[in-house]
């Protein structure tokens, strides 16, 4: 009777294990489900919400592209419900260094603005000669010679003996890794704008590395050109409607502006767009380079970043 009982009690509490071990095995089978599909609705909630940040940042460029549509718009910034909307922001791409332009001709007067530039950027004298050569090289034709601070063709290093296709191309230069490693270093540059630099546009740098630019010459106009916010582009900004106003903010006579004649140009029909689209906690962003010239803009670069 004993053995008997003692063996009723072991079948007993073995199935017990057993119920309960398989209890959990299902419990665990059914949290892994659980988990497994919150994940999935997570990963497709993610996935909507970033198709609606790309329409939302593609409806912004849409509306930047409207010929009416200018730096300072309202229409620029619009809010879909709580969750949902756009950011926009139109800067003139002739501010900027134009690469290609400063480089062509190998004229002295344009290549010196990019080696203030680069002064101004702390680049000392030995690496801005190297940069400089190295980059005349890159884009002049192939002659079979190379400057003496550029280094000669191998298997490893050949330059394209063309105009830049991209700014980013810069990378690819003997000399300019230091710099182009820099966050940033990309900002005043681009092959995209007319070439004469937009003065209405053009940053404290640019403006800086252009002759006869005293730091409180454009300290004075850069406070009167992006008015009380100190921002480009919006709605307090001054108005200038031609060259010979800004000469006149700038405080300089007919003699000293002539110096920057061949240089800077004004209101360059050139312009960049960025535009951030937002759904919940997702957001995508659109750059278009555009030439709005007219009534049906120009599409010169189309980037999703």
């Amino acid at each position: 009777m004993k053995a008997s009982s003692l063996n009723s009690k072991f079948v007993s509490g073995a199935a017990l294990m057993l119920a309960l071990w398989a209890l959990f095995l299902l419990s665990a089978m059914v949290i892994s489900w659980a988990l497994d599909i919150d994940s999935r609705l997570t990963l497709s909630g993610d996935a909507n919400r970033g198709l609606a940040a790309e329409a939302m940042a593609a409806s912004g460029a849409e509306v930047a592209l409207h010929p009416s549509v200018r730096p300072s718009s309202p229409n620029l910034h619009r809010a879909l419900g709580a969750r949902e909307g756009y950011d926009v922001r139109i800067t003139g791409e002739g501010g900027r260094l134009n690469l290609n332009w400063l480089t062509a001709g190998e004229d002295p007067i344009r290549l010196e603005v990019l080696r203030k530039y680069l002064e101004l950027k702390g680049v000392d004298l030995n690496e801005r000669d190297r940069m400089m050569d190295a980059l005349l090289d890159w884009v002049g034709p192939n002659a079979g010679l190379h400057r003496l601070n550029a280094p000669p063709e191998t298997v490893d290093y050949r330059p394209s003996h063309a105009p830049l296709t991209s700014v980013d191309e810069l990378k690819k230069i003997f000399g300019w890794g230091e710099f182009t490693s820099q966050p940033g270093w990309e900002d005043d540059f681009t092959i995209d704008s007319s070439g004469p630099i937009d003065l209405a546009w053009a940053s404290r740098d640019v403006l800086r590395a252009l002759p006869g630019m005293r730091d409180d010459f454009v300290d004075r106009f850069l406070q009167l050109r992006r008015g009380p916010d100190g921002i480009d582009g919006t709605a307090d900004d001054a108005q200038f409607g031609n060259l010979a106003d800004v000469q006149y903010a700038l405080g300089f006579s007919p003699e000293q502006f002539q110096q920057l004649a061949a240089l800077v140009g004004f209101n360059d029909q050139v312009m960049r767009i960025l535009s951030v689209g937002k759904s919940g906690n997702i957001t995508r962003t659109v750059k278009m380079v555009v030439r709005k010239s007219s009534n049906i803009p120009e599409v010169i670069v189309w980037k999703e970043l």
